[in-house]
């Protein structure tokens, strides 16, 4: 058998991994065996096997497409919505393909009903937390001097306090289970100025900021915080969001749309909801461990276009 020699990684005084001497494998087993020991260690670094996870909105749309896409990680995954009868139709699904998933209605604008989601979270995972994802939105499209107190408040209810009362909620469960990932969904109306979705937009920039705050206080803790923002979507919610003021709603789905995104969006069309959920699963998994207070695009480039006009 070759003696071949590997780097080993130390750390230095500062605590960052660096590479030191050589040590021959020999003292490690078999050639194979020290494969297959890398192997099964990269494997576990892409699985959710064993862990846990609680979605707000999940019966639909990205919410919908990340419940499905944690659960085929391995995942044991719990989910809300408000609409009973569309939730039940869901779990019944997820659970004939085999998949770990449970759900309960909740109207996350509540803080009541939040503390109550969070108390069957807590029965149903025996105390312990592994990942939150905070998905559940609300919004319309009104100028800004024809919205209503209520509404305002409601959008701020759904879209900022419950992220932020959840995560509160949420801590100590995260925190016992040692490595807790919470993942906010934002929007590109956080980024840009879009006509007629200033509240929205307001709401899902504080969710931002939110996430880099907490990504910093809760950090000793094992708790990492990140954001996904999409774009233009395919979802129930891009029937009146649009990706920028020259985008109306009723294009939406229609071919004259088909113009628009090849002028708005590089790549040239609209986001699948599992394109989202992709991005949403690689901030929990293990290989991501070193991501943290990240706000993350999602959105095929039309944020960082300067030719869409």
């Amino acid at each position: 058998m070759r003696n071949n020699t590997y780097p080993s990684i130390r750390q230095d005084r500062s605590g960052l991994s660096v590479l030191s001497e050589s040590f021959p494998t020999k003292n490690l087993g078999s050639e194979k065996e020290v494969m297959e020991a890398e192997t099964s260690r990269l494997l576990n670094r892409w699985s959710l096997s064993g862990t846990t996870a609680l979605v707000t909105g999940g019966s639909k749309g990205i919410g919908h497409a990340i419940v499905e896409e944690l659960a085929r990680f391995g995942s044991a995954v719990h989910t809300c919505s408000r609409h009973e009868a569309e939730l039940q139709e869901c779990v019944q699904k997820w659970r004939g393909c085999g998949l770990q998933v449970t759900g309960s209605v909740c109207d996350v604008s509540s803080p009541a009903e939040r503390e109550k989601l969070m108390k069957e979270v807590d029965s149903i995972f025996g105390g312990k937390l592994n990942i939150l994802v905070n998905n559940a939105a609300f919004g319309y499209r009104k100028p800004a001097l024809e919205v209503t107190l209520e509404e305002y408040e409601l959008t701020v209810r759904t879209n900022l306090d419950a992220g932020f009362h959840l995560s509160q909620l949420a801590y100590p469960l995260l925190k016992a289970s040692g490595s807790g990932s919470i993942v906010f969904i934002s929007s590109t109306a956080s980024l840009l100025g879009i006509d007629t979705l200033s509240v929205y937009g307001a709401t899902k920039g504080a969710i931002n900021q939110l996430t880099r705050s907490l990504a910093c206080e809760w950090a000793k803790d094992n708790i990492r915080a990140n954001c996904v923002v999409p774009g233009l979507i395919k979802t129930p919610l891009s029937q009146w969001v649009s990706i920028s003021h020259t985008v109306a709603p009723t294009l939406v789905g229609k071919e004259e749309f088909k113009a628009v995104c090849a002028r708005s969006i590089p790549i040239g069309r609209v986001g699948e909801p599992e394109e989202v959920a992709a991005l949403v699963t690689f901030l929990c998994l293990p290989t991501s461990s070193y991501i943290n207070g990240q706000v993350i695009n999602a959105d095929g480039g039309v944020s960082i276009n300067g030719n869409a006009r």
